[in-house]
């Protein structure tokens, strides 16, 4: 079936809130584990129409914000969500209290239980109406963000389509590019500031309601931390510190030699790999989606009919169109079984990361479509992060098909990104728990703190005030998981930590690589994420030497890497 004929109709929320209640009953009453199982059984297929009917509207008011009745519905299902949650706590409590929870564990093994643990402890009805306030803000953002029309040259621009003159050879269109969509992020300041005020003493309420000392343990528990800490984190941000910005900071000294500029540069020098421009698709987007049609039909039999079957069904929309959510991401619609993904091309190597990075996610969704529980069709987000990342390395083989003439650029480019990129996300979350920690602080307070860890995290970045925003130290605001999914951004760091390893494995055996990747990925969110490492024989990057140790292998390929005729 297509995504255009996937039909949509509001479920009668309060018919399923009666069915949930008396399902939880029939779980409570059972006299036998057949007659448990039948009542799990039922209350599954009802989460699975709730959750099919939600993630329609999701995915089309994303696709145009501008749809009143896809706005609309979006309104109505931020405010019944956090009320259907009531109901399933219930049934989660249930399950946890049912004389056959042993029975449940031998069969469907015990993440389950782990994860409603973490379930009960994140939820209160006391915490509906903090629950329905942050989904509207999080969508007013999302809406501020699809509404930008920045002037540029001769036309007007989305913020996604404004990003290929962000990487322009030529220095002076490139920084203007970058003032330009500075000055329209500043110019939205105010509201940009008073979301997120609102959104982080809304989620400390909520916390001190659930009866934490503030928001950053509850936020532990919404993103399903259930095999490390936040002490764990704290000393990967350390490790990163320690191993991985000098290595970042020589990679930007090198680029610097390049472009003939003085180190440290701006954020529009910072943009620029290479003198001749950065490495650029060699085809349009049909040309994209029929490499990556190449890649998985040839890559594995696995994946050549996931990827078919996602064209058939229309179940990519990526080009970027006025009304259009930014960003990109990958979603589940589980009564079709079906992962979809949403992206916005703008002729950037960015492009050819979709195909690969958001459908190593659509993949791993389509391998474990059928588990039940639904939940395990996805194991915790920094799992499924690695999915994502690691095939993006992957593709290497196939790079020709996608860059051409830039594919030399475009293979140093991936691996220094993938490198400098995690002190940039570590900063991310060192910033969230700042924040979280010290709720009252001002606008103009977590604009410093934005700067001073700047400075921490990432030296090679000159803050000269050339460029409006960026160099005010409010360039946070432009990462909408600050937003929409605090202490998200980690998981990116650590996933990217675990595709280091997959990428040195690909350059020794890419057959060998893509059995541990597969032994990684069959078992969904059956496995916790240190099991699932476990299962491909990965290190865990909490061990202060796998972070040594990826640096050093990829520092040696940089370094030993012919750049010979490359500008």
């Amino acid at each position: 079936m297509k995504f255009s004929e996937m039909k949509y109709e509001r479920p009668d929320i309060e018919g399923a809130k009666k069915e949930m209640t008396a399902l939880i009953e029939e779980l409570k009453g059972a006299s036998s584990y057949e007659a448990a199982k039948e009542a799990f059984f039922k209350q599954e297929k009802l989460l699975r129409d709730i959750s099919t009917a939600e993630t329609l509207v999701s995915i089309r008011h994303s696709i145009n914000t501008k749809d009143e009745f896809y706005d609309s519905e979006m309104n109505y299902w931020n405010g019944v969500m956090p009320e259907l949650q009531e109901y399933f706590q219930g049934w989660t409590a249930a399950m946890m209290d049912s004389p056959f929870k042993a029975d449940f564990a031998a069969e469907y093994g015990d993440v389950m239980f782990l994860n409603a643990e973490l379930e009960l402890k994140s939820f209160s009805p006391e915490i509906i109406g903090e629950l329905q306030e942050e989904n509207n803000l999080t969508q007013e953002y999302e809406k501020l963000l699809a509404s930008a029309e920045i002037p540029f040259e001769d036309g007007t621009y989305t913020l996604s389509q404004l990003s290929p003159f962000k990487t322009s050879a030529d220095d002076e269109r490139r920084l203007a590019a970058w003032k330009a969509e500075g000055k329209w992020y500043k110019d939205n300041a105010d509201k940009l500031d008073s979301i997120y005020d609102k959104l982080v003493k809304l989620r400390d309420t909520m916390g001190k309601k659930l009866g934490y000392a503030g928001y950053t343990e509850l936020g532990y528990y919404r993103m399903n931390r259930n095999c490390y800490t936040k002490e764990d984190v704290a000393k990967f941000r350390e490790a990163v510190v320690k191993y991985l910005v000098p290595v970042a900071d020589s990679i930007y000294r090198a680029q610097a030699k390049r472009l003939g500029k003085e180190y440290p540069m701006s954020f529009a020098d910072n943009a620029l790999q290479f003198r001749s421009g950065n490495p650029r698709p060699a085809g349009d987007a049909d040309a994209i989606l029929a490499q990556g049609k190449k890649f998985y039909d040839e890559l594995s039999p696995e994946t050549s009919e996931f990827f078919n079957k996602m064209l058939d069904g229309e179940m990519l929309d990526v080009l970027s169109t006025e009304g259009k959510q930014s960003g990109g991401y990958c979603t589940g619609i589980v009564n079709y079984e079906m992962p979809f993904i949403f992206a916005n091309f703008n002729g950037t190597q960015g492009d050819v990361e979709v195909v690969t990075h958001e459908a190593g996610h659509a993949f791993a969704y389509y391998t474990n479509r059928k588990r039940i529980p639904t939940s395990y069709a996805w194991p915790s987000l920094e799992a499924c992060e690695v999915h994502s990342m690691s095939m993006e390395f992957f593709s290497w083989p196939w790079a020709e098909g996608f860059f051409g003439d830039d594919t030399r650029k475009f293979r140093y480019s991936h691996l220094a990104s993938a490198l400098t990129f995690i002190p940039y996300g570590t900063m991310v979350d060192h910033f969230q728990h700042e924040v979280y920690e010290k709720p009252e602080m001002t606008p103009a307070e977590r604009h410093e703190t934005w700067k001073k860890l700047l400075a921490v995290y990432m030296p090679w970045v000159r803050l000269d005030g050339e460029i409006p925003f960026y160099s005010e130290g409010m360039g946070w605001q432009r990462q909408h998981h600050i937003y929409s999914a605090p202490f998200y951004y980690i998981d990116y760091c650590l996933a990217q930590t675990v595709a280091l390893q997959f990428w040195a494995r690909i350059q020794k055996d890419l057959s060998s690589a893509w059995k541990d990747y597969m032994a990684y990925t069959v078992h969904g969110g059956s496995k916790v994420f240190t099991e699932l490492l476990s299962s491909a024989g990965l290190d865990t990057p909490f061990a202060d030497k796998c972070l040594k140790d990826v640096c050093e292998v990829a520092k040696s390929w940089l370094d030993a890497y012919d750049l010979t005729g490359i500008e």
